[in-house]
């Protein structure tokens, strides 16, 4: 698109100070002619672009070359392309757009953005597993959010009874290739499963999200309340101090130290939804692990060692 090539056009600018239409042409991969073209475009529209004549000359932005790019430092560039540089192994839009921003920073900042976005690799594909696709429903409910246009929604919940309603998109939340809608309903701030979104149809109509609205602390909330919900009870148990980094990865957040026991063990409180929960993810660690309290996980352990003793006794 024209529009883009000529924000190109001003970036090249802004980082070598002047440059001629041979030099554009090159790099945008168009015609001199076009490339004069867009020059003497940008500066009808008032962008302060102008030539000069004779023997090294060229196009200038009014009052010399700038040698940053908005602000940019090297640090911030480099994390840029740290981060963007993976995913553009994927996303051809955005290796181009990486490509565009890389020709526009300041020679000294391109070796090392060129040696970030080459740094990392990321593979998404567990063991034995293929690659994941990103479902092509979010690609539509991306659209909606960045034209703020409602969505109109057909959802299951958890029980499979189906529901139908209005929504503003407000923004798309990846957790762990979960796909998560966070959108404004008539009812306040929902968030939906993608998942469990059997239909969705973008509609004409625009939205305005909340003055102050941010995605990241939308979601923070999202998480907070969820692990909330997770952690509802609470056990006290005995471990061997070896095996305490395998039940923090066990129950992660949910686990949280107390102290060390006269017989060095550690005393550790570990956290789920119900008292079964708890039990039968601790039952597997035999007498590795003790209960100390409450009384209702210790019951549910008895009951799975009696279930188990009666099936393979």
């Amino acid at each position: 698109m024209r529009a883009d090539r000529l924000v190109a056009v001003l970036l090249l600018m802004q980082a070598r100070g002047r440059v001629t239409a041979a030099e554009l042409a090159g790099e945008l991969e168009v015609s001199v002619a076009t490339a004069r073209r867009d020059l003497e475009a940008l500066s009808a529209a008032g962008v302060p672009v102008y030539p000069q004549a004779g023997r090294g000359g060229g196009w200038s932005l009014l009052g010399g070359a700038r040698t940053d790019l908005t602000g940019l430092t090297a640090n911030e560039a480099q994390a840029l392309f740290l981060l963007a540089g993976p995913a553009a192994a994927v996303a051809p839009e955005l290796r181009s757009a990486l490509r565009k921003l890389l020709r526009a920073l300041p020679q000294t900042f391109r070796a090392d953005a060129e040696a970030a976005a080459a740094a990392v690799v990321i593979d998404p594909a567990r063991w034995g597993e293929r690659d994941r696709e990103r479902p092509e429903l979010v690609a539509a409910l991306q659209r909606a959010t960045v034209r703020r246009r409602k969505v109109r929604l057909g959802y299951e919940g958890r029980s499979r009874e189906r529901s139908h309603r209005l929504v503003d998109p407000w923004g798309l939340v990846d957790k762990d290739d979960v796909w998560y809608l966070v959108a404004g309903t008539e009812s306040g701030q929902r968030t939906f499963r993608v998942d469990r979104i059997v239909e969705a149809a973008v509609t004409d109509e625009p939205f305005e999200r909340p003055e102050g609205f941010e995605l990241s602390q939308a979601w923070g909330q999202v998480v907070d309340e969820m692990e909330r919900r997770r952690s509802l009870v609470s056990a006290t148990v005995l471990i061997a101090k070896r095996f305490l980094p395998v039940l923090r990865s066990h129950f992660g957040r949910h686990c949280e130290t107390e102290g060390i026991e006269p017989d060095g063990r550690v005393r550790a409180r570990v956290a789920a939804p119900m008292p079964r929960t708890i039990a039968e993810q601790l039952a597997g660690w035999g007498s590795l692990v003790e209960v100390v309290e409450p009384e209702q996980v210790r019951a549910e352990l008895a009951r799975i060692g009696a279930e188990l003793v009666g099936r393979y006794r």
